[in-house]
This record gives C-alpha cells, structure tokens and sequence, in this order.
C-alpha cells in the first residue's frame, strides 16, 4: 500500500534477491511484481529509476566531486538543493572536514571517507532524488555505533510520507514497521505486525530473543 512500510527479515537468502527484481535488476520467471498496481515489467527501467531511491549497505561513491556524487541522483538539482540534502542526511561534518568542502574530489590526495560516511553520502542522494519509494538493503550494518545512530536519524527523515521497502538483520531496526515478512528458504514464513509476530512466538519473535541475549553478553 502508498505510504506503507514494510520490512523482509529472516536467514540469509531471498531478501535482496526480491529488492533485485523490484528494481529490475532481473525480471522473475514465474508470478509478477506490481508496482502501484503495475507489473514492474510494464515499467520501462528509466522510470522505474526515478521511482526508487536506493540506499545499500556497501554503497558506492565515483571519483568525482562530493557536489557530483549527490547531484547524480537528481541533474537538474541547484547547489543550494544539494546542500539542504547533505544537511538533511547529516553530512555537515564530512563536509567541513574536506578541504575544498562540497567541491573536494574523493579518492584524491589522501582524500577518503569512512564506511559510515560513505553511508551519509548516499542518504544524501536518496534525500536530493526524493522518490516517492525508498528500499533500504541493510543501511546501518556494519556500521560503529556512532554512525549507526547518525544514519538511522537521517533515515527516519528520509522515509517520511514515503512507500519504503527495508531488509534488515537488525530486529530493532523493523520493529516500527508497519508489516514485516519473515522469509525462510526463499519462502514466506511468517506476515503480520511486529506485535502480531511476537505473539505468535515464531521465527521473528525467535530472532528477537537471540538479538536480545546477544546484546547482554559480556568478555569473561
């Protein structure tokens, strides 16, 4: 549904592979994607790119200026509109730190950005691309704790009025979803709400309890 959001959780496998074929990537050899009502196949790429913003774990800047490494996502953009997105995607401080600020070529003269900042960076593009659906593929793992928070403030005001698709390992990560699918051996196991997943004591409420206990332990 428009404005909902929805989470894929579960053991490794499937999950990115349905982010693929959402965004045609591949096209699937049996059943259908919609998108808005409509099979993605009947959507030329173009515009299903200018549909979705993506935001991936390992995402990839270009030896470019920071300034064209955002505007990517949107040509027509202003200087002005690609710093209100930086600033939104809370990148103030990488910009300050590079020598000739939004202008500053990475790659360059010692010039690189960490994992977490990389991160930052292609929030800012999801934020100046302003598609009306985001799909975040494991945005904030991997990531120290700094970072993490720094990301997960920018995503929660990068995803507001916005259809958005999240995978996630992270069970903190999904539990404001509006409907989470838990996938098991490319299959649907389990649908519902967080609050009816953990009552049904499943896979999803098991994979919490883990994360629980995980976060408990302590380095005899």
């Amino acid at each position: 549904m428009p404005g909902e959001h929805i989470a894929l959780v579960g053991p490794s496998g499937g999950k990115t592979t349905i982010a693929s074929l959402i965004s045609r990537f591949w096209d699937v050899q049996d059943g259908s994607i919609l998108v808005g009502g409509v099979d993605v196949k009947h959507i030329s790429k173009d515009r299903l790119m200018y549909t979705i913003s993506f935001v991936f774990r390992d995402s990839k800047l270009f030896k470019i200026s920071v300034y064209d490494n955002i505007r990517m996502a949107n040509p027509d953009s202003t200087r002005e509109e690609v710093l209100k997105a930086l600033h939104d995607a809370q990148c103030d401080d990488i910009l300050e730190k590079l020598p000739n600020g939004l202008d500053t070529v990475i790659g360059t003269k010692g010039v690189y950005v960490s994992g977490g900042e990389r991160q930052r960076l292609s929030i800012a593009r999801a934020f100046l691309k302003d598609a009306p659906i985001v799909l975040l593929d494991e945005a904030t793992a991997s990531l120290d704790v700094d970072n993490e928070t720094l990301i997960q403030e920018s995503l929660s005001r990068l995803i507001q009025n916005k259809t958005v698709l999240i995978i996630a390992h992270r069970m903190r990560t999904v539990a404001s979803t509006d409907k989470i699918v838990v996938l098991r051996d490319g299959q649907i196991a389990e649908s519902g709400t967080p609050e009816e997943l953990l009552k049904i004591n499943g896979i999803y409420a098991h994979m919490c309890e883990l994360q629980k206990q995980a976060q408990s332990w302590v380095m005899a």
